[in-house]
C-alpha cells in the first residue's frame, strides 16, 4: 500500500504542475494518477527489492485530452525513486517520444518540485562508431576484407569519405553528439552501415576509442537517469537479447507503455525470423573467399586455426543443401523455373504452419550445420575479444584481433539468424497452442532470383507474459484505444496480460454531443464496389467548399479512383496522401484553412491515427468504409485457421474487435480539444444491416446520431 509520505508527494507535485502550467484539473487525469499509484504502491518486495506479488500491472484506456503523460509521470516517478527502480517510458511513435522528452519532462522538472534526471535511450546502431569514422577519415581500411564483405551484403556500396569528414568535424567540435537522428541531413542506409556497428561487432571497453564513444557516452547519461525515454522497438530488442543488455534489467524497471495498443504487433516483428537463400549463399561464398586472409592473420592462435580449418567443409556442405532447398521452395510455390512473366513477387504460405516433410528434413540438416557454424564463429569471436584484454594472453596480437573481430562478428550474426529460421522450420508445433506462421516469398531484387523463408509466432502473448510482465517490477499500459467493443479481452489476448491485473477505462473530458455521427442515404454496402465509389464521389462533390475535411479510405486503389472521378473544381481542393509527403500535406491543408479556403485530405489507414488537426483545421471526418482488415498476411491467416480449427469464428474474434478499435481511432481525429465540434460521416451501410453493426456503434463515444 502507498504510504502517506509518497501519497503527499504525488498530490503536492500534481498541484504544483497544475498551478505552474495554468492547467484545468481534470477528473480523468486525477483518476489515472490514483489508479497508477494504487497499482505500483501495492507492489510487494523482499529485502533485496525483488517483487514478490503478481498484481503489478495496470492497463488504462484514457482518451485524448486526459493528460496521460503528466498523469503517469506524476504517479510513477516518486514511487520508482522511492523503490530504487528506473522509470522507462516507452512510446510507439517518434512524435510522442519527442513530446515526452522535449515538453512533458522539462515541464515536470520545472514545476513539480520532484528532483530527477532523464535521458533518451537508443540502440547502438543509431550512433556513429568512432573507430569506423576514424578509419573513413584516414581514407584507409583497417580491414579491406571487411569492407568488401559488407559491400557485397549491401546492394549499394560507395565512398563515405566526404560524409565522414563532415561528421568527424561536427563530432570533434561538439556540435554533433554522434546520433544519426540529430544530423540535419538524411544519411543513406548504405552509408550509415559503414560508420556504425552492432552489439556483436562492438568491442566495448576494450576499444581504443571507448572514451570518445558516442553510444557509451549516451549510455553513461542513461545509467544516472531516473527516467529513461525509449520506444517499444528498443524495449523489445532488449528483451530479445535477454533483458538488461541495452536498458536496465527488467526487474529493476517500472515500464510505462504509452500507445500501448501497438505493443503486440511490435513484439511479433521482433520474434520473427527470415532467411534469404541467394543472399545466404553470397555471404557464405564471401566467407570462403576470405579464409586465406583470415588464416594468415589469425591462425597463429591454435584454437582459432583449428576452427578456421572446419569452415571449408561446413561451407561446402551448406552450399548444395541451400541449392536443394532453393529448388524445393520453387517447386512448392509451383514456380520451378522461377517467377512467371510479369510477376515481381509470389508468396506461398503453409496452411496451419505445416510444411512438407521433405522440406522439414532439409531444415533439420541446415539447422545442424548452421548450429556448428554459429558455435565455431562464436568461439573465434570470444577469443578475438579476449585478445583485446591486455591481462589475457591468447597468442593473438591485439591489432589483428581488433581488425578481424567486426568481420567474424558480422558473419556470426548471419549464421545465428539462419539457425533461428531453420530451427523454426524444423520444429513441430505443440498441439494445444497456435502454430507458427511459415511461408516463403519468391522475389527478383536487382534482377536476381531470390527465395526467402520466413517464420513468425502468430501471437506475442506468451513471449510478453514470460519476458516482460513476468520479469518487470511494475508496468502501466495506456492508450486512447485499448478496448475493443468496449472490452479489454482483445488486448489481453494479444499482449499476454493476465486477468488479475488492474483494468480501467477512464471517462473522457470531452463533450461528445458536440459531434454528429451521420450515416447518410448515400451510404452503401462496399460489396458493390462501383456503386460504393460513385456514392463516395457524389458525397465528396456535395461538401461545402469551405469545409476542412479528412476522407479516410481503406485502399489506395479506391482513393485514386474516387479522386480521378471528381469534378475538376472539387479535385483542386483535394490533398491526396499518396501524392504528397505527410508533413507537406498537413502544412498545405493548414495553410488553406488559414486563408479560409476549403481543403479535403484523402488519407489511408495511417491517417486514422496520429493526425492532430484541432479546431477549425478539421470539422468533418468521412469514413468511406468500416476498417475491416482481411487476415491475408501469413501471420493473420495462420491465426485465423487455428481459431477456426478450434471451433471459433475468426471474423468475430479478430476482424470485428480490430475494426472496432480502428473505427474509434478514425472517429477520434475529430475531437482533439474540449472546444472542438463537427461531423463524422460513415459511408458504409453494413453498420446498419449486419449483426455486428450495433456492437460497433455502441463502442463509439456518445456522439449525436443522424441516420438516413
Amino acid at each position: 500500500m502507498l504510504d502517506s509520505t509518497l501519497k503527499e508527494e504525488i498530490q503536492t507535485a500534481y498541484r504544483n504542475v497544475v498551478e505552474g502550467l495554468d492547467l484545468t484539473p481534470r477528473y480523468s487525469q486525477r483518476l489515472m494518477i490514483a489508479e497508477i499509484a494504487r497499482t505500483l504502491g501495492d507492489i510487494q518486495s523482499d529485502d533485496d527489492g525483488k517483487r514478490v506479488n503478481d498484481t503489478h500491472v495496470c492497463v488504462l484506456e484514457a482518451g485524448t485530452g486526459t493528460g496521460k503523460t503528466l498523469a503517469y509521470l506524476l504517479a510513477a516517478l516518486p514511487i520508482a525513486k522511492a523503490r530504487g527502480k528506473r522509470l522507462v517510458v516507452s512510446t510507439a511513435t517518434v512524435a510522442l517520444q519527442e513530446q515526452v522528452l522535449n515538453q512533458d519532462l522539462p515541464a515536470l522538472a520545472k514545476h513539480s518540485g520532484i528532483a530527477f534526471r532523464y535521458a533518451l535511450a537508443k540502440g547502438r546502431g543509431r550512433y556513429v562508431c568512432v573507430a569506423r569514422l576514424d578509419q573513413a577519415l584516414e581514407g584507409t581500411e583497417v580491414n579491406p576484407t571487411l569492407s568488401l564483405f559488407e559491400q557485397s551484403l549491401q546492394e549499394k556500396g560507395g565512398d563515405v569519405g566526404e560524409l565522414a569528414t563532415q561528421l568527424g568535424e561536427a563530432y570533434g567540435s561538439g556540435e554533433w553528439e554522434g546520433d544519426r537522428d540529430t544530423w540535419p541531413q538524411t544519411i543513406e542506409d548504405h552509408q550509415w552501415r559503414r560508420l556504425t556497428v552492432d552489439h556483436r561487432q562492438c568491442t566495448g571497453r576494450r576499444c581504443g576509442h571507448f572514451g570518445a564513444c558516442a553510444f557509451f557516452r549516451a549510455r553513461r547519461e542513461m545509467e544516472s537517469a531516473d527516467v529513461i525515454v525509449a520506444n517499444h522497438d528498443l524495449v523489445l530488442a532488449d528483451l530479445a537479447l535477454g533483458g538488461g543488455a541495452i536498458l536496465p534489467d527488467p526487474a529493476d524497471c517500472i515500464y510505462i507503455f504509452d500507445e500501448g495498443h501497438h505493443l503486440p504487433d511490435k513484439a511479433l516483428s521482433h520474434f520473427a525470423y527470415r532467411f534469404a537463400v541467394t543472399a545466404g549463399l553470397r555471404w557464405l561464398q564471401m566467407l570462403k573467399g576470405s579464409l586465406t586472409d583470415l588464416n594468415q592473420a589469425l591462425a597463429v592462435q591454435p584454437t582459432v586455426a583449428r576452427l578456421l580449418a572446419t569452415l571449408p567443409e561446413l561451407i561446402n556442405g551448406l552450399e548444395p543443401l541451400l541449392g536443394d532447398v532453393f529448388r524445393v521452395g520453387h517447386e512448392i510455390a509451383e514456380r520451378p523455373n522461377g517467377l512467371h512473366e510479369g510477376e515481381t513477387r509470389w508468396q506461398q504460405r503453409f496452411e496451419n504452419g505445416r510444411i512438407p516433410e521433405a522440406l522439414r528434413e532439409q531444415a533439420g540438416q541446415l539447422l545442424v550445420m548452421f548450429a556448428e557454424l554459429s558455435r565455431n564463429l562464436e568461439t573465434i569471436s570470444d577469443i578475438l575479444r579476449e585478445s583485446l584484454d591486455p591481462d589475457k594472453a591468447t597468442g593473438l596480437d591485439r591489432e589483428q584481433a581488433e581488425s578481424w573481430l567486426p568481420l567474424v562478428a558480422l558473419v556470426h550474426g548471419r549464421a545465428l539468424d539462419a539457425h533461428a529460421l531453420w530451427q523454426a522450420f524444423s520444429e513441430t508445433d505443440p498441439v494445444d497452442a497456435p502454430p507458427r506462421a511459415r511461408w516463403l516469398d519468391l522475389t527478383r531484387p536487382a534482377g536476381e532470383a531470390e527465395l526467402v523463408f520466413s517464420a513468425s509466432p502468430v501471437s506475442a502473448a506468451h513471449t510478453l507474459a514470460k519476458n516482460l510482465w513476468g520479469r518487470c517490477h511494475g508496468a502501466v499500459v495506456t492508450s486512447a484505444t485499448l478496448t475493443a467493443l468496449g472490452r479489454f479481452e482483445r488486448i489481453q489476448e494479444r499482449a499476454g496480460l493476465a486477468n488479475r491485473y488492474r483494468y480501467q477505462s477512464l471517462p473522457s473530458p470531452f463533450d461528445y454531443s458536440k459531434a454528429l455521427l451521420s450515416i447518410p442515404a448515400e451510404a452503401m454496402d462496399p460489396s458493390d464496389r462501383e456503386g460504393h465509389e460513385r456514392a463516395i464521389v457524389k458525397f465528396v462533390a456535395s461538401l461545402d467548399k469551405n469545409e476542412a475535411v479528412l476522407v479516410l479510405f481503406s485502399s489506395r486503389a479506391q482513393l485514386r479512383a474516387v479522386e480521378k472521378a471528381l469534378p475538376a473544381t472539387i479535385r483542386e481542393r483535394v490533398l491526396a496522401q499518396d501524392a504528397l509527403p505527410k508533413r507537406e500535406l498537413i502544412e498545405r491543408h493548414r495553410a488553406a484553412v488559414d486563408r479560409n479556403a476549403g481543403s479535403v485530405i484523402f488519407g489511408l489507414a495511417s491517417f486514422a491515427e496520429g493526425i492532430d488537426l484541432p479546431g477549425r483545421y478539421l470539422t468533418h471526418v468521412v469514413i468511406t468504409r468500416l476498417p475491416f482488415a482481411v487476415p491475408d498476411d501469413p501471420v493473420g491467416a495462420t491465426l485465423a485457421e487455428w481459431i477456426e480449427s478450434q471451433g471459433g469464428n475468426p471474423f468475430m474474434r479478430i476482424s470485428v474487435p480490430d475494426a472496432s478499435i480502428k473505427l474509434v481511432q478514425a472517429c477520434g481525429r475529430l475531437i482533439r480539444k474540449e472546444s472542438d465540434s463537427g461531423r463524422i460521416t460513415l459511408l458504409d451501410r453494413r453498420v446498419l444491416t449486419r449483426r455486428y453493426g450495433q456492437a460497433l456503434l455502441e463502442a463509439l463515444p456518445p456522439f449525436r446520431r443522424e441516420i438516413a
